[in-house]
C-alpha cells in the first residue's frame, strides 16, 4: 500500500485534533477557561472587523406617569459597537525528507508527527496565554489585543475597540494605585466596590506572584483553597482563593504572564474570546507545501481572531508599587 504524502498526514492529524487543541489552549489560561465556561468564547464567520454590540446610555423615555399623561417616544441613541481587527497566529510543523525516509512506516511517521504537533500545540498555548495580557502592539501590531489594552493603567487616554477613552467616560476601566502591600486589602475592597452595579460584579481576579503572596500572607490562616470550576468534576485545575465571591487565581510562577504587581478585577460577562470559525487551530490548508530550496514539507497550525470587550467600565486594575 502506498504511503500517503506527509503533508496530508499532518493536515489530517491536526484536523482531527483541532477541537482538542482549541480546548487545551483555553484550559491553559484561567481567563480563557472562564470565558469558555460562561459562553464568552464565540466564533465569527467573516467580515473585515470583529464587532461587539454594547449599550452606552439609558433610554431617556423611561419615567413615571399618571392617567392620560403623554408618554415620550423620542428616538433614543443608546447602542453602539466596539470593533477589533482580526489577528492571526501560526506555528509551522516541518518534516524533512530524511526524517520521512527514517520514519518510513505509517505508525512511525504518525508517532513523529504527533510529537511535533504536541510541541506546536503547547507553543500556541503559551503564545495565546501570553497575548491575553498584551496591548496589541507586539509583533509590529499584529498581536492579540489583550488586557493591557482593555484594562490599562492610563484609563483616560487612547483608543480601544475603536472608541476614544478621552471622549467617552463609559469606556474607562477602574484603577487603583497601591503604595505597597500593607494596604492591599483596603485597596482591593475599594476597587471591588467601584465595579459593582446591582448584581454585576467581578467574578475573576487574575494576579501575579507579588499580589498572590501578599494576599495569602494576610488571609491564609482563614482561607480555603478551591479549584476553579469547569464542566467536568475535576474543574479546570486552577487553584483559587476567594475575594468576596470572585475566584482569585495566580498567573505567575514559572512562565507566568500577568504583569508584576498587578491584579485584574474582571467581569467576564463583558470579555470575549473571538476565534474565526474556519481558523480555530486548524491546518492552514490541506494542500501540499514544499520548500522550494530544501528537501522538506510543512503544514501550518493556524488561528485567527481577537480578544474583545463589550463593557470596559466593569473591569478594574490594581497596581502594587
Amino acid at each position: 500500500m502506498a504511503f500517503p504524502n506527509v503533508s496530508d498526514i499532518v493536515a489530517t492529524t491536526i484536523e482531527k485534533r483541532s477541537k482538542k487543541i482549541a480546548d487545551n489552549v483555553s484550559k491553559n489560561n484561567a481567563l480563557l477557561a472562564r470565558l469558555k465556561q460562561r459562553g464568552r468564547t464565540r466564533t465569527f464567520s467573516g467580515g473585515r472587523l470583529i464587532y461587539e454590540e454594547l449599550s452606552f446610555a439609558q433610554n431617556g423615555n423611561a419615567g413615571f406617569y399618571s392617567g392620560y399623561d403623554i408618554l415620550p417616544t423620542n428616538a433614543q441613541d443608546v447602542l453602539t459597537a466596539s470593533q477589533f481587527d482580526i489577528k492571526q497566529a501560526a506555528c509551522p510543523i516541518v518534516i524533512s525528507g530524511l526524517e520521512e525516509l527514517q520514519n518510513s512506516g505509517p505508525e512511525a511517521m504518525i508517532d513523529l508527527l504527533t510529537s511535533r504537533i504536541d510541541v506546536a500545540e503547547a507553543t500556541m498555548q503559551n503564545l495565546v496565554a501570553g497575548s491575553v495580557y498584551s496591548d496589541g502592539t507586539g509583533y509590529g501590531g499584529k498581536e492579540i489585543v489583550g488586557l493591557n489594552a482593555a484594562v490599562p493603567l492610563a484609563n483616560t487616554t487612547g483608543t480601544y475597540g475603536g472608541i476614544d477613552r478621552a471622549s467617552w467616560t463609559f469606556w474607562r476601566n477602574a484603577i487603583k494605585d497601591s503604595a505597597d502591600t500593607t494596604t492591599l486589602l483596603a485597596d482591593m475592597n475599594d476597587l471591588w466596590s467601584r465595579l459593582v452595579r446591582g448584581m454585576e460584579r467581578p467574578d475573576l481576579i487574575v494576579v501575579d506572584s507579588v499580589v498572590w503572596l501578599a494576599y495569602l500572607a494576610l488571609v491564609q490562616d482563614k482561607q480555603r483553597f478551591t479549584t476553579m470550576e469547569g464542566s467536568g468534576s475535576a474543574g479546570f485545575g486552577f487553584p483559587t482563593v476567594k475575594f468576596m465571591d470572585a475566584d482569585m487565581v495566580l498567573d505567575g510562577g514559572i512562565g507566568g504572564f500577568c504583569p508584576a504587581g498587578t491584579a485584574f478585577f474582571l467581569n467576564t460577562k463583558y470579555l470575549h474570546f473571538r476565534p474565526h470559525s474556519a481558523r480555530n487551530f486548524v491546518p492552514l490548508s490541506p494542500n501540499k507545501r514544499y520548500s522550494i530550496n530544501q528537501d522538506a514539507e510543512v503544514q501550518i497550525l493556524a488561528w485567527a481572531g481577537n480578544m474583545t470587550s463589550s463593557g470596559v467600565q466593569f473591569q478594574g486594575r490594581l497596581d502594587v508599587n
